[in-house]
């Protein structure tokens, strides 16, 4: 009789963070708090990353905030959230109870923002991870301030966030020229690990109305049309900097996108426009890449980082 194989090591570290598992949501995708825990168990989970929060509340843009594309969907919420204090009382007892391990996305219009957001949340919970920095969201002013378009700005951000103590994860644009040099400015500047990639600025345009299909105009493009563009992102950076931590996100809809983005370089994934088709979504892709795992014969998901390189 056969001994019965050991369970694959899922085990996946991210600078100081060590994790579980590879999977994760994605900011923007699962709400500020608990809300998954009605479908799954989100202690399960490598990290839940909430929807990005800055200091103050802020109201995000007009409707229509979302429209689906052949391939994906754009949105165009604009950042909406209740401010870092209303989050910390409203929405973090929650996920403390969930037992969920935490990665808290923040952003600002100024640099000052970021560091002033980092400090509230220095010592807030032991559930908190990381934070994760995005500097690249496309649907604020149109992302023409985008502070990901700049290895200055994005360097200034992340020192600016460093008094707070926690590790943190620098998101990034595919939507530049200089994605390669950014990132090298984010690690110099302190990042312990990049989230590659941010949604990629798109337009939909209503031809019976003839104008935009979002009211706050242009939109951000997710979900599979982005996969490999963000795979791309992944396997660009992981070459140049093969010591830096990655995680990849962008068009995850199953076990084997995510380990597409592991063979890319990255070291974890983050789940995002598949959970809001399906609520489930995260817990399918761990439960679908473990199945992947244990019928290619791989025992340590690590093994798998940067295979595709050779």
């Amino acid at each position: 009789m056969r001994g019965r194989r050991a369970p694959v090591d899922l085990t996946a570290r991210i600078g100081r963070v060590e994790l579980r598992n590879p999977v994760m949501t994605a900011a923007g995708t699962s709400g500020h708090g608990a809300e998954l825990a009605a479908y799954f168990d989100l202690a399960e989970l490598g990290a839940v990353v909430v929807k990005s929060l800055s200091v103050d509340p802020w109201p995000g843009n007009p409707p229509p905030r979302l429209w689906p594309v052949t391939g994906g969907m754009l949105n165009s919420v604009g950042l909406q959230g209740p401010g870092l204090a209303a989050w910390l009382a409203r929405d973090l007892p929650a996920l403390e109870a969930a037992r969920a391990r935490v990665v808290v996305s923040i952003w600002g219009r100024r640099v000052d923002e970021y560091g002033r957001a980092a400090a509230l949340l220095a010592s807030a919970s032991t559930a908190i991870v990381a934070l994760e920095l995005n500097v690249s969201c496309p649907n604020l002013d149109g992302g023409r301030e985008m502070f990901a378009r700049s290895p200055a700005a994005t360097a200034e951000v992340v020192a600016a966030c460093g008094a707070a103590g926690l590790p943190r994860w620098v998101k990034l644009s595919p939507g530049t020229a200089n994605l390669v040099e950014v990132a090298g400015a984010a690690v110099d500047a302190g990042a312990e690990a990049l989230t590659l990639v941010n949604t990629l600025p798109g337009l939909a345009i209503r031809t019976d109305l003839r104008r935009g299909a979002l009211g706050g105009g242009g939109g951000g493009l997710s979900g599979p049309a982005l996969h490999a563009v963000a795979l791309r992102a992944v396997a660009d950076v992981a070459s140049a900097m093969p010591e830096v931590p990655i995680v990849g996100v962008g068009g995850v809809m199953s076990g084997p996108d995510a380990v597409e983005f592991l063979l890319a370089g990255a070291r974890a994934v983050q789940v995002g426009t598949a959970t809001l088709v399906d609520p489930r979504a995260p817990a399918r892709v761990l439960a679908e890449l473990r199945r992947w795992c244990a019928a290619n014969g791989v025992e340590r998901i690590a093994d798998l980082v940067g295979g595709a390189h050779g």
